[in-house]
């Protein structure tokens, strides 16, 4: 599935039972982050404060290519993290709210 100007994607990620963060895999996932920010394909992240996760929200150019970027991320290929990927339509004033306003 192709992105449009549009389409984000959103990953939800969720601590795994029974794993942990260490310092080396934080910083790990924030070089994976500032390297999806300097790539121009970083929108917002940050984790939740009333859940064990957080959410991550990427430009990429198909939802293949958004996955990938998921399962790079190093809290995810650690095992440490699963995450959902999410398709995510963007309503605002420039599309007409999808064209229904």
């Amino acid at each position: 599935m192709e992105s449009d100007a549009y389409t984000r994607f959103v990953i939800l990620l969720s601590m795994n039972e029974g794993r942990a963060f260490t310092e080396d895999l934080i910083k790990e996932h924030v070089r994976h982050l500032r390297e999806l920010d300097q790539q121009g394909k970083l929108i917002l992240c940050g984790p939740f404060i009333d859940y064990k996760g957080g959410m991550v929200i990427i430009q990429a150019e198909s939802y293949e290519e958004a996955d990938q970027i998921a399962r790079r991320d190093p809290f995810v290929s650690s095992g440490t993290e699963s995450y959902e990927l999410r398709t995510w339509e963007l309503s605002n004033e420039e599309n007409n709210h999808l064209g229904a306003g």
